[in-house]
């Protein structure tokens, strides 16, 4: 198979995890013009959710199409679409540079408005990290937030993140702190679910490193 990562499915109990494809894509856009934050906060240190609406969509589309693109052994991004109930409610990320060598992963995600505080963030971030340590073999895992953002620090506490730094960024100009997270295998708070994955091929294995 050419795309090995297009067979990779990712399975908890209430939600279905696959590499996007244009037709999730395309409802997740929908999602992101129904609303992703509310319009005063400002939680992505891209603040892309300011774009043109008449633009946004598009440049969500790009964004996801240059990924792709750019995906290879020593730096790549598995963009999950999140399905639950079979809709697209939001995307989940994990992603690493050099995961042969260095086998740390990154996450990042966000949920439609109408799919928030339900316990499906906390869901959708426990799913990749079972898939990071048990699948790939992945020592360390990084994410981040800013100090406000109360929603990501609540699921990073959930599943075992420990401080690890900040950083002052302003994406809409003025200074906010950003918080970093560390998390191992022995650290992560497992979920009393277990993860189910297809689609994990020897192909795949090989383009991610692990």
């Amino acid at each position: 198979m050419h795309w090995p990562q297009s067979a990779l499915v990712l399975r908890t109990p209430r939600l279905e995890l696959r590499p996007d494809d244009d037709e999730g894509l395309a409802e997740l856009v929908d999602v992101a013009y129904r609303g992703v934050h509310p319009p005063d906060r400002m939680p992505f240190m891209i603040p892309w959710t300011d774009a043109d609406p008449r633009y946004l969509g598009r440049g969500a589309l790009q964004h996801f199409w240059g990924e792709r693109a750019r995906f290879a052994p020593g730096s790549w991004a598995l963009h999950f679409l999140v399905r639950h109930e079979g809709r697209v409610i939001g995307v989940q990320t994990l992603r690493a540079e050099e995961f042969a060598v260095r086998r740390e992963v990154g996450s990042g995600s966000w949920l439609g408005m109408s799919a928030q505080g339900r316990g499906l963030g906390t869901e959708m971030r426990a799913a990749i990290l079972a898939y990071a340590f048990d699948v790939l073999g992945a020592a360390h895992a990084r994410s981040e937030a800013f100090s406000d953002n109360v929603a990501s620090h609540r699921v990073s506490a959930k599943l075992g993140y420990v401080e690890d730094g900040f950083e002052i960024l302003s994406p809409r100009g003025a200074p906010v702190h950003n918080i970093r997270l560390r998390l191992t295998p022995e650290t992560f708070r497992r979920p009393d679910w277990e993860l189910h994955v297809e689609g994990h091929t020897a192909d795949l294995a090989g383009l991610l490193g692990a």
